[in-house]
């Protein structure tokens, strides 16, 4: 062999390497990439612990507002209707669940979501006329101080004041 074939061989297995290097990290370059992209897909949202919106936490808050007497009053009426209220919240859930589950089909069906969604508004007008019933029922028994503080519920932060 001689000294010139060696140097084009030499030469060109260094460019093949070099082109198989510059390859590699194009191919490496582009899977991760793709592997950023992927982490950073935002997870589903999930409920946060602590945080309630369920009817006992709004109950909880109004009631703490009450004269101690009126609380009781108040306590005593959802205490008996306890059993309607978590049936009717449960009732909510499961219909949230069904309108979840006619987005999710395949195929898809509008009519479904509609009658789905049909379904958790009324879920939710039982629910709010139980509890209307129930405050209702409770405020008849009320002083007209504790009738008044669920009149001006919520309390607003920074509310005007007006004197006289």
């Amino acid at each position: 062999m001689s000294v010139s074939t060696k140097s084009e061989n030499s030469s060109r297995a260094r460019d093949l390497l070099l082109g198989s290097l510059m390859l590699n990290l194009l191919f490496v370059g582009a899977a991760g990439a793709m592997a950023l992209e992927h982490s950073n897909t935002p997870a589903p949202l999930q409920r946060v612990v602590g945080i309630k919106h369920g009817i006992e936490h709004h109950y909880d808050r109004i009631v703490a507002t009450l004269p101690p007497d009126d609380a009781k009053i108040m306590r005593s009426e959802f205490r008996g209707e306890a059993v309607k209220l978590a049936a009717a919240e449960a009732q909510i859930r499961l219909s949230e669940e069904a309108v979840r589950d006619s987005l999710r089909a395949q195929p898809f069906d509008p009519a479904a979501v509609r009658i789905a969604m049909a379904e958790t508004g009324q879920a939710r007008d039982r629910l709010f006329q139980l509890v209307h019933d129930a405050l209702a029922t409770a405020t008849a028994k009320m002083s007209p101080a504790g009738r008044q503080t669920l009149a001006d519920w919520p309390q607003r932060r920074g509310k005007a004041v007006i004197t006289q």
